[in-house]
C-alpha cells in the first residue's frame, strides 16, 4: 500500500469518511491528478506541479491549495486565518461537503497550475 492511502485508511472517523469522500469528488473534478505522500501528507500533483493537499487535525480536515489570484470569487468559503501562501476549505463534518464549490474550485485551479 502506498504511504498516501496508509495515511488516509488509519484516520479516525469521521475523518476518514471525509476524506474518502473529497478523494472521490477531487479526482472526479480533475481526473489527471496523482496522489502522493509529501510533506507527511496527501498530496495531489497535477503535471507534475503540486495542485492541493489533505490534511486532517484533530478537529477538522483541509484540502488546501496555493493561494492564486483566480480563486478570489470563492473567498467566502476558504479559510486563510495567519496563511499568506495557502488557503483552504475546512471540513468539520462530511455533510458540510459542498461538491459545487468544491469543483469550482478545482477547475479553477487546474487552469492556473
Amino acid at each position: 500500500m502506498k504511504p498516501a492511502e496508509e495515511y488516509i485508511l488509519r484516520q479516525k472517523e469521521p475523518f476518514k469518511s471525509m476524506i474518502l469522500q473529497l478523494q472521490i469528488l477531487i479526482e472526479a473534478a480533475v481526473s489527471d491528478l496523482e496522489l502522493k505522500y509529501k510533506w507527511k501528507i496527501p498530496y495531489y500533483y497535477l503535471n507534475n506541479k503540486p495542485f492541493c493537499f489533505i490534511n486532517v487535525t484533530k478537529e477538522y480536515v483541509d484540502i488546501g491549495f496555493r493561494n492564486k489570484p483566480g480563486l478570489n470569487y470563492l473567498d467566502q468559503y476558504f479559510i486563510t486565518k495567519k496563511r499568506k501562501v495557502f488557503k483552504s476549505l475546512r471540513y468539520y463534518k462530511i455533510e458540510e461537503i459542498n461538491q459545487e464549490v468544491l469543483f469550482s474550485v478545482m477547475l479553477e485551479l487546474k487552469k492556473t497550475t
